[in-house]
C-alpha cells in the first residue's frame, strides 16, 4: 500500500539570476506609441500577508495596436521579483484589443507554496471592450472584478 506524502516546493530562488535585471520591469522605450502606464502587483498568501521578496511576476502583452511583438521597439515581456511588501511595479503601455478580446495583460505568478505557477489576466475596468471579451465572459460575473486593474 502506498501512502501519499506531502507536497514540497523548491525555493525561494527567484532572485538568483532570474530577476536581477531590473530593466525587465520597463517595457517602454522612447518613441514608442501608446499610453504609458504603471502596473503594480501585490502577491499575498492565503492569510492575506505579503510574500516578501519571495515571488516573481511575469507579464506578456500586445502593443498599443493589439499586436504581439515580433521585434522592434516593444518586446511585450517583463519579469520582476516582489519586494519586502510583496509588490512589484512594471512600466509599460496600455495594450490594444487583440482579435475580439479586450485590452489585457497576461500574468504568470511564481511563489513559494505553489507547486505550479499560476496564469491569469489583468483587464482595465473602464474599457468598454470588456463586455465583449470572450475569455473574460467565461468568468462568473461576480468574480470578474478580481481581474480588473484599479487606478490609484
Amino acid at each position: 500500500m502506498m501512502i501519499p506524502s506531502g507536497s514540497q516546493t523548491v525555493g525561494p530562488f527567484f532572485n538568483y539570476a532570474l530577476t536581477t535585471n531590473e530593466s525587465l520591469g520597463v517595457l517602454t522605450r522612447a518613441g514608442l506609441a501608446g499610453e504609458r502606464i504603471r502596473v503594480q502587483f501585490r502577491v499575498t498568501d492565503g492569510d492575506g500577508a505579503p510574500t516578501p521578496a519571495d515571488s516573481m511576476i511575469e507579464i506578456w502583452q500586445a502593443d498599443s495596436a493589439g499586436q504581439y511583438p515580433t521585434g522592434g521597439m516593444f518586446h511585450g515581456f517583463g519579469r520582476l521579483e516582489t519586494d519586502l511588501d510583496g509588490t512589484c511595479t512594471f512600466e509599460t503601455i496600455k495594450p490594444g484589443s487583440v482579435a475580439g478580446q479586450a485590452p489585457h495583460i497576461n500574468v504568470i505568478v511564481f511563489a513559494r507554496g505553489l507547486l505550479k505557477h499560476l496564469f491569469t489576466r489583468l483587464y482595465f475596468s473602464s474599457d468598454p471592450a470588456n463586455a465583449e471579451d470572450t475569455v473574460l465572459n467565461l468568468i462568473p460575473e461576480a468574480r470578474r472584478n478580481t481581474l480588473m486593474a484599479r487606478n490609484l
